[in-house]
């Protein structure tokens, strides 16, 4: 078997999905960290790997995989291992719809949100001529009105009032479907649990008002069978900034 490398920034939203594929599956891995915050995607040595200056990113066997929710399904279909995929027809429908839910319209909202109160706050206050250097480096013209709208904290009113509309509604669909059985999807821990808990393991700190023990026990039961599989400690110890520091504090919010 050719090596895997991954190219991966914190264990969260898109880099964590392939990270805990690759755990769950028990699939050796050479890690290489991205830092977003110093825009190394957007440097020559990491562009020669996926020119859309994009993470994560995946070599083996000759190929270069992009595209996170695609990466762990190519992981769990490449690999041996536990499936991550249910046997039955519809659970694999609800798997896969649960993710297409989440990449095209959930996930955008989370992101925008994120962006606005960590990434922008976090990377603003260095050197304007250096960052704006930086953002011309980006190839993608999309990623550069992003990023100069996280920097500038230009998201407007209405667009940052969709975002938190389409979360809270994400919230309460997710807390409906968990009631009914006990991983997303399916009544066994599949990609679409991955894909979710990727931009939902911080509600109770990051979303008090909308979820928590009260609000959303069923979330907050599925947030604990996930935080406690020995894939996610191992992934999330592989963490280097603040995100990661998040685990412990919400463990503790869980299981108070």
């Amino acid at each position: 078997m050719d090596e895997v490398t991954l190219y991966h920034w914190e264990p969260n939203a898109n880099s964590g999905k392939p990270m805990l594929a690759l755990m769950e599956k028990g699939v050796p891995f050479s890690s290489h960290y991205i830092d977003m915050l110093q825009f190394d995607q957007h440097k020559p040595e990491y562009l020669a790997i996926n020119p859309q200056g994009t993470i994560p990113a995946m070599t083996h066997d000759g190929l270069v995989l992009t595209e996170s929710t695609a990466i762990m399904e190519y992981v769990n279909d490449r690999f041996d291992g536990p499936d991550l995929m249910p046997s039955d027809a519809q659970d694999r429908w609800r798997v896969r719809w649960w993710m297409k839910f989440m990449d095209q319209w959930l996930g955008p909202s989370f992101s925008m949100i994120g962006w606005s109160v960590f990434v922008g706050p976090m990377v603003r206050q260095r050197d304007p001529a250096e960052l704006d250097a930086a953002i011309e480096r980006i190839p993608l013209p999309e990623r550069r009105v992003a990023w100069r709208k996280a920097i500038n904290g230009d998201f407007s009113t209405s667009e940052m009032a969709e975002s938190r509309r389409r979360v809270g509604l994400g919230i309460a669909k997710l807390e409906e479907e968990l009631g009914k059985r006990p991983y997303v999807g399916s009544h066994q821990y599949s990609l679409a649990d991955i894909n979710i808990f990727n931009s939902t393991y911080s509600l109770p700190l990051s979303q008090p008002d909308l979820a928590g023990k009260d609000k959303t026990p069923n979330i907050m039961r599925w947030l604990k069978r996930v935080y406690t599989r020995e894939a996610v400690r191992k992934t999330w110890a592989m963490g280097k900034t603040d995100l990661a520091h998040r685990y412990g504090l919400i463990m503790a919010e869980i299981e108070a």
